[in-house]
């Protein structure tokens, strides 16, 4: 439980100097520069969220000739109309970029992730780069919400049809789809849902992808099945509507409990959980999922595809089932190599993130014979050092680690962490060009909640850093430029940071020669990509470098991890051992905020963001650095992706560009596909 304290002074506990003289000398922090002018720039269509897709029944249902050749009039499945649930989601023509599709043809990813296997809600992650948006569909979904108008945004109904709120607001019954099934055939109903509730999030052995807790949900909460299609969860607030957005991919995504029951350590006395999490891996045959497609095969760092799902249950207004592509393949890479294939036409679709390579995807992708197109949308990229927080034991520091936290806890410190920062040559460091912007921290510019002047900005200062640093208490007593623990050894901080990423690399470079200059050294620590997770995660670090993503650019998903609302919602700073977080000041100003946020009115939540990112930048919280944009990548030959599709939106472009409508023309298919007229398990 979150603790009230004031903010430790860390000059009592180092070396005493008085900091009157120094904080005088200080600047008046200013709002943050206006952004260099980037004219890339894709224009989004918006439109209401019952224009994408609505539940409801057709009069005939279609699926592709070869499904019904090979497996229908064989015997080896129903028909098409008897696969659908009863009231099958219906996206709707009219706002598909190109119309309605025809089948055929595979969309070929390069992805530079590795499956550990299936297992996401037991910890596993599938690689990344849209393999497991592919799979796995959540109760609610907002990915399309890019293209939404912002009186009419909210999330959008998925796996949950609908739901309704009690009068009193502390309960919501939301019905789920009726008659859809599992890629093997069999049923979706209650049960699946009730298994990833009460055998995975509640269950202090399993650490689900996606970054769900007990607390995500609201501290308290709790979920009973009333029937095979209707659940209800209640919670301690009134209407905390926020939480249908965390119902979204990937915090509340089931797995097929008729699977996977039999090797959970509840249900099998001879398995451990490690056992458990490690019972499906990536050659696991014929996993069953709710998604477009499912796994067909898998060769280490080679390949995984995916077929066809013939039980899935979305189809167009037309009545032709989803997905219109056969096949998705993953080649199993470089994340900079994605970009590459993707701009040569070797690979149809890159999330270009890469800084390295945008002035060369540009290039390249304005030559008349290019394959593919490349369209930019707003800065919604960046990047923040973050402070550890937890000074109540999380993570089990070491005296060393306990002392730079109690820095970290430090405003004064912070100011000079952030002054000493000069970001413009940060960005320049990543890219050249009018691509990166001055981050302070917090909200993103190009997002609804920001506000300019409420975004309290510390201009990059050498002097002043030190100014601040001397103010904190911390001097150099033996002379050779770093400050020093009272003890005369030099202040070291540990760095945290991918080495599997070259933007990581560069900012910790930059970041550890900017700190020496203010007298403040910096140790790199560098630890491959999925390790950083885990070690953020436990508490194991000083500062880390962390690309900031879905919380700054929506607040409406991950909302709880803006604040320190509940032992473990925060990602730098949870509770420790004995389940107390020792809130400082400001922070419970951030807590309040965010707990009034997930009830408030839309114009109540305008008001509490700005205080908010006043209150964040004002202390920051963390060292904003820089943000910029991405592009998409997508091969010419697909229709129906989305003018202006964000690559990171409230979720990544695999999602909000609805793959399962988009579609290659008959005449442009190309003879890609690796297991043609084939569906897994049959």
């Amino acid at each position: 439980m979150p603790k009230h304290v004031h903010a430790i002074p860390v000059a009592a506990l180092l070396v005493s100097v008085s900091g009157a003289a120094a904080l005088a000398q200080m600047v008046t922090p200013t709002v943050v520069p206006d952004p260099p002018k980037f004219e890339a720039r894709g224009e989004i269509s918006f439109v209401g969220p019952t224009d994408i897709y609505a539940f409801g029944t057709l009069a005939a249902y279609h699926e592709p000739a070869w499904v019904t050749e090979e497996f229908v009039n064989t015997g080896k499945l129903p028909p098409v109309a008897e696969r659908l649930p009863k009231e099958p989601l219906i996206f709707k023509t009219a706002t598909m970029k190109d119309g309605t599709g025809v089948y055929g043809d595979v969309m070929r990813h390069v992805i530079g992730g590795r499956p550990e296997g299936w297992n996401w809600i037991a910890g596993q992650n599938q690689g990344w780069g849209g393999v497991e948006y592919g799979m796995w569909e959540c109760l609610t979904r907002t990915g399309p919400l890019f293209e939404v108008r912002a009186d009419e945004l909210a999330p959008l109904p998925n796996l949950a049809k609908s739901w309704e709120w009690s009068e009193d607001g502390h309960q919501l019954t939301m019905h789920l789809i009726e008659g859809a099934k599992w890629s093997d055939g069999d049923p979706f109903d209650a049960d699946d849902v009730m298994f990833y509730w009460n055998d995975h999030l509640m269950d202090s052995n399993i650490a689900p992808q996606g970054g769900a807790t007990p607390d995500t949900f609201g501290v308290g909460t709790t979920l009973e099945a009333l029937d095979a299609y209707t659940i209800r969860f209640t919670f301690k607030d009134v209407r905390p509507e926020g939480v249908l957005y965390e119902m979204a991919f990937g915090k509340f995504c089931p797995l097929p409990s008729h699977v996977m029951k039999p090797q959970h350590p509840k249900y099998n006395a001879d398995n451990t959980y490690e056992e458990y999490k490690n019972a499906f891996p990536a050659d696991y045959k014929n996993f069953p999922g709710m998604g477009a497609w499912v796994p067909a095969a898998y060769r280490p760092d080679e390949i995984i595809v995916l077929r066809r799902n013939p039980y899935y249950w979305k189809v167009d207004d037309q009545g032709n089932q989803l997905p219109y592509l056969d096949e998705v393949q993953y080649k199993l890479s470089t994340w900079p190599d994605r970009t590459i294939q993707a701009v040569a036409g070797s690979g149809d679709w890159s999330n270009l993130e890469e800084t390295q390579n945008y002035v060369e995807a540009l290039r390249r992708a304005a030559e008349p014979t290019a394959p593919a197109r490349l369209e930019f949308g707003p800065r919604i990229l960046g990047y923040s050092l973050e402070f550890n927080y937890g000074s109540t034991g999380w993570g089990d520091p070491d005296e060393r680690q306990q002392a730079n936290r109690l820095l970290n806890r430090d405003l004064n410190f912070r100011k000079a962490v952030t002054t000493g920062l000069d970001r413009v040559l940060l960005g320049d460091s990543m890219v050249k060009g009018p691509f990166m912007a001055i981050y302070p921290g917090g909200l993103y510019p190009d997002t609804t909640y920001y506000n300019q002047d409420s975004t309290i900005y510390y201009p990059f200062s050498v002097e002043q850093a030190k100014a601040y640093l001397e103010a904190a208490g911390l001097k150099d007593s033996d002379g050779d430029g770093l400050v020093n623990y009272p003890d005369g050894a030099n202040v070291e901080i540990a760095l945290l940071a991918s080495n599997a990423a070259g933007t990581d690399t560069t900012l910790s470079d930059g970041i550890i020669a900017m700190m020496e200059k203010i007298g403040l050294r910096v140790i790199a620590d560098y630890t491959d990509g999925n390790g950083v997770e885990a070690r953020r995660d436990a508490g194991d670090f000083d500062w880390a470098i962390r690309r900031v993503e879905r919380a700054f650019n929506t607040v409406l998903q991950d909302t709880a991890s803006l604040a320190p609302l509940g032992p473990t919602t925060s990602p730098f700073h949870k509770a420790g051992p004995d389940g107390t977080i020792e809130v400082m000041d400001f922070e419970q100003k951030l807590v309040d905020i965010m707990n009034e946020f997930r009830s408030a009115t839309a114009e109540r939540r305008k008001e509490l963001m700005v205080d908010y990112q006043k209150i964040f930048t004002e202390n920051v919280y963390s060292a904003g650095l820089v943000n910029y944009p991405g592009a998409l990548i997508i091969n010419k030959r697909f229709r129906n992706v989305p003018a202006g599709t964000p690559i990171l939106s409230f979720q990544w472009a695999e999602d909000s560009a609805l793959r399962e409508q988009m579609y290659v023309p008959a005449e442009e298919q190309k003879d890609y596909e690796l297991f043609p007229k084939t569906l897994a398990g049959l």
